[in-house]
């Protein structure tokens, strides 16, 4: 089993969301975050005042799937994220050696999708 991070632009989300689900993977987190890579800073100017901005809005999906889904759904989130701009966003790979169902207690076997 492998653990996909995927930090993503939040125009994208949608977009990746269903690509995921046409290749059968339907389980995953989403979670808002903030980072700061290669893109450039922003400014702008509200109220008068000039504002930089360091930190940039992006998107976290963490999908947890068996080790034969990994390349598929890499390839499936870069297909549907990628702009060929700076600040696309990164897809991290993590080993997971165990899983549980809160439910039960029990080891979950249910790979392909995130508890």
């Amino acid at each position: 089993m492998k653990k996909i991070e995927a930090i993503i632009r939040p125009e994208k989300l949608r977009e990746v969301i269903e690509a995921l689900r046409a290749v059968e993977v339907t389980g995953f987190t989403v979670t808002q975050a903030q980072g700061r890579g290669q893109q450039k800073n922003l400014t702008g100017v509200y109220r008068g005042k000039t504002y930089t901005v360091n930190l940039h809005h992006k998107v976290k999906m963490e999908i947890v799937v068996s080790d034969h889904k990994v390349k598929e759904t890499i390839r499936t989130i870069i297909g549907t994220a990628q702009t060929g701009e700076m600040g696309d966003g990164k897809i991290f790979v993590l080993p997971v050696e165990e899983m549980y169902n809160i439910r039960t207690g029990r080891p979950d076997d249910t790979i392909d999708e995130l508890l």
